[in-house]
This record gives C-alpha cells, structure tokens and sequence, in this order.
C-alpha cells in the first residue's frame, strides 16, 4: 500500500541512507533474465521502496531513485501491478534513475505499464530530470543521461520547464526499424500500408524508439484527430508486420505548418496524454513531407509541446514540462 508524502519532502524522502535497505529489511527478488539464461538478482525493501510520481503533460511516471544500484528494485511484473490504475499507483510506467554510465551523470531504464522495457521516453526523460534535481536539491542546470538509445541531455530552466537535447533522428528504414519499401534514399517518406481497409501514407522515424507517422491517406483525406477511434485501430498499427519491434503510432492534423495537433498510440501502453519521442519525430516527418516548419508547436491531449529539428547540427529539441504529483512509499 502506497504512503503519501507531502509534494515539498521529496529530497528528505529521497536521503541516501533511506534509500538503501537494511540487511534484515532486505529480501531476494529475480528480476528479467540475463543474456545465457542466467538469472540477475535484484534487492527489494520489505519496508517499501520510496517513489514519486510526476506527469508531463498528463503521461505519468512512477520514479525510483535507483542510484545505489545497478539493477532496478522493482521487477516488469510488479511494474505492471504498480502502474494499474485501480489497484497500484497509477501510470504510463516505472522509470529508475540508475548510476551512472560512460561519464554521465546517471542512467535511465523504463518499464512500460505492460512491462515491456522501450529504449527512451520523451515525457519520462523530462520527469526523471525534475526528479532527480528535486531529490539532489539541484539548481537549473543540464544532465547527461546513459539511454538504451544512446545520449540524451534534459536541461532545467528557470521558467521550471525542461529542454532536451534528443539527438540527431534515424531515419534508415532497417534502423528504425521497418520492412516498409524506403521512398526517398534509405529512408520511408510517405509509404502506404494498408490498414482497417484504408490506404495510409506513412513516414517512419526513430528516435531511438520506432515511430510511424500519418498526416493523412493515399486519397488525400487528412487527418482528423478528434474523428479517429484510436482504441480500435492503434493495437492495428502497433503489431502490424511491418514493423518487427512494433511501433509507436502518431497521428497527425494541421493546424498551421508551425502548429499541429497529434495524438497518439504508444508501444506498450496504448493511448496517452503525451509522448514526447513521438512529438519530435512528427515534426521531422513533418518537414521531410513538406507540411511543417523546423519549430512547431505540437499540441497533445495533454498539452503542448515546442519542438525544433536544428540544422546546424541535426539535433532536436524538445521543451515541455515535468510536474511532481505526490510521492510515497510502496510495498511490493
């Protein structure tokens, strides 16, 4: 059962010696397998293990500071339990700040509400910044994260919002990655596929996270994001074939080419408020098929965000807001 906390003790909730549990608290969990089927032990505290959740946008996280070691506390199953809405915390996933890799500050994992593990979160990366400086104490600076998609660099700033350096774009189809047949070079610029009867046009990129993006179908007709039944068709998309490490699936209306509404169909957790990865890769399909400017604002469910593909040095930026809801403890 999850203790509340007062939103202003998330740093006293968070000390190091806190953190760490007491040889008689502790107890042994397996976590996933490792690679040769060997199994990676992870440490649980009986007593609870301390969290707090923050929201970007309305996509919601359950943070863990999980700097005092290398495996998460928490395993995918319980992740699951945790993110459920009725009988855990509630969210879009459990995200642990890890030590650090490779001369950064520290290291990110997420776990999906399904208990899949994707390589980044745009959303989440912003939250898990404001977290870790919340519980550090830090002023507004600029981190260095270890991703499983390489670098990412979230910097706080004095309006309280979080701007993130993700890196340059993928685009090679095989990198991405899909089987859709490439259209300009290596890459896949509105493709067709067919789905649910229609003929969509698609741009596939990645931002270290596959995305698949439609700014209408093959006839013309555009999107129309308050017109779609995302419940029924997302899943289609997601596990469609052609996309061998499923997808993220955005779908775009626009407003103007500075301005567009997306909603979308996140790779194991459905429909959300927000998705950050894939608000930059609307915007670089958005410029490679001609319909919108290199900063765009796009606005989602849950609120806008300000997105700018940089070509003096190919790298996107993402600024948004990362918000502490409550923080706690839980049993597990």
């Amino acid at each position: 059962m999850a203790q509340c906390l007062a939103a202003s003790s998330v740093a006293r909730a968070f000390l190091p010696q806190q953190q760490r549990c007491s040889t008689r608290q502790q107890r042994r969990m397996s976590a996933a397998a490792a690679p040769g089927g060997a199994r990676r032990q992870a440490t649980v505290c009986s007593a609870g293990i301390k969290f707090a959740k923050y929201q970007g946008l309305g996509n919601d996280f359950i943070l863990v500071d999980n700097r005092h070691q290398a495996e998460p506390v928490i395993s995918p199953d319980q992740a699951v339990k945790l993110c459920d809405r009725n009988f855990g915390i509630g969210g879009d996933g459990v995200i642990f700040a890890l030590p650090a890799q490779n001369g950064t500050d520290y290291s990110m994992r997420i776990f999906n509400s399904d208990g899949s593990e994707p390589e980044m979160c745009g959303n989440g990366i912003r939250c898990l910044a404001r977290f870790v400086a919340d519980v550090d104490g830090s002023q507004p600076r600029q981190y260095k994260v270890h991703t499983l998609a390489g670098l990412i660099q979230p910097a706080l700033l004095a309006d309280g919002q979080v701007c993130v350096d993700m890196g340059e774009p993928i685009l090679k189809a095989a990198d991405v990655p899909t089987t859709l047949q490439p259209t300009q070079g290596e890459a896949v610029v509105q493709q067709r596929l067919s789905v649910d009867g229609k003929d969509w046009l698609f741009t596939c990129v990645s931002m270290g996270n596959p995305h698949a993006i439609t700014y209408g179908l093959a006839d013309g007709t555009p999107i129309k994001v308050d017109e779609l039944d995302l419940a029924r068709i997302g899943p289609m998309f997601e596990h469609n074939a052609v996309f061998p490490a499923r997808t993220n699936t955005e779908f775009v209306e626009v407003l103007t080419p500075s301005h567009v509404r997306m909603h979308v169909w996140e790779r194991g957790a459905g429909r959300t408020l927000a998705c950050g990865t894939g608000a930059c890769a609307t915007v670089v399909a958005g410029v490679l098929e001609g319909k919108t400017e290199r900063k765009c604002q796009v606005d989602l469910p849950g609120g806008p965000l300000h997105i700018e593909w940089r070509e003096s040095d190919n790298h996107i930026y993402m600024t948004g807001p990362a918000e502490l809801v409550f923080s706690g403890s839980v049993s597990v």
